[in-house]
């Protein structure tokens, strides 16, 4: 079951790219509020049930009477102390995908969703430098995960330069089939390599919290999701009354699609990582390849050979990270 458990994990967050890509409109200033609100309000909606439902099974015996499946999707022994505990860590994975959901207007999904799901890699450096400092055990360097770290980081230097160097006539020549235009510009491919850093250090965090903090996984995911569900009341504040926008229209239906999948992939990574599933890991730390496929089959994105080789070699060093490494 751990094995269906992580495909779905990796079928829901490669399709929380596909539609928070498809409903992002790149002329909408609003529009990563907007995706924002959607994947904030979903999680919300998550945490809600989960407070419930951990009440009415503490008084039953608590989780270990339910199957992880089961005490992942209602469970939580969530405190307020555990979203003081928890707010620097979630603060950081948020303000990455704040990062990335803007980085949706300007860069193709099948070349920011690579990069983006590189940040292991630098979490993995960060980590074999900090852990010794703050007497963390070490972490063994094997040749496996050297090479993905250098495929890694030769993909995604790569892959700014191929995408900087390519003629800008092929550019918009490719991207008219998918009826979208970027700004293409060394901004643009900082969002994701943004994403990637903060994402990375949201990574570390959680790896130092839970050395030094009493704090239970189903907390620290509902202290992610209640922080998220703030932000999606700001959200909703700052795009109905301040910009006098819409949110609740039918060309937003994809944004509420995505954060479903958002959110179902978190709920199915969390059994993963309880099950102590580790080539779950592994496969769910793939979905950047899904997300490439959907954007060439859905979004219409198409990349030139060059891309694809790039991308080839960072996941293959997204791929071995999440084999051999421990992070």
């Amino acid at each position: 079951m751990n094995f269906l458990y992580s495909l779905i994990a990796l079928f829901s967050w490669s399709g929380s790219d596909l539609f928070s890509k498809k409903g992002t409109d790149e002329k909408d200033p609003n529009s990563h509020w907007k995706v924002v609100f959607a994947v904030g309000a979903i999680m919300g909606l998550h945490f809600i049930i989960t407070l419930i439902g951990g009440a009415i099974i503490d008084a039953h015996g608590g989780p270990e009477i339910l199957p992880d499946f089961v005490a992942s999707l209602i469970y939580t022994d969530f405190k307020i102390m555990d979203f003081v505990y928890y707010l620097p860590v979630a603060a950081l994975y948020i303000l990455a995908m704040v990062l990335g959901y803007i980085g949706l207007r300007y860069i193709e999904l099948s070349i920011s969703s690579p990069i983006c799901n590189c940040s292991g890699s630098l979490a993995f450096i960060l980590c074999l430098i900090l852990f010794p400092i703050l007497g963390m055990d070490k972490i063994e360097l094997t040749w496996p995960i050297i090479i993905g770290v250098a495929a890694i980081t030769a993909g995604i230097i790569s892959l700014g330069f191929v995408d900087s160097k390519e003629n800008q006539e092929l550019k918009e020549l490719r991207r008219k089939d998918s009826n979208r235009k970027y700004t293409k510009s060394f901004l643009a491919f900082l969002l994701p390599i943004a994403y990637l850093i903060i994402d990375a250090l949201g990574t570390v965090g959680d790896e130092v919290l839970f050395h030094f903090v009493d704090i239970t996984d189903y907390a620290a995911n509902s202290a992610f999701e209640f922080t998220f569900l703030l932000l999606a009341v700001f959200a909703f504040i700052w795009v109905k009354f301040v910009k006098k926008d819409k949110l609740f229209v039918k060309k937003n239906g994809a944004l509420y699609i995505g954060g479903a999948c958002e959110t179902v992939g978190q709920i199915f990574y969390m059994v993963v990582m309880f099950a102590d599933y580790s080539i779950g890991m592994v496969i769910i730390s793939a979905y950047c390849v899904l997300s490439v496929l959907w954007s060439r089959v859905f979004l219409k994105e198409k990349l030139s050979w060059r891309h694809y080789v790039t991308i080839a070699i960072t996941i293959a060093g997204i791929l071995l990270l999440g084999i051999f490494s421990p992070v």
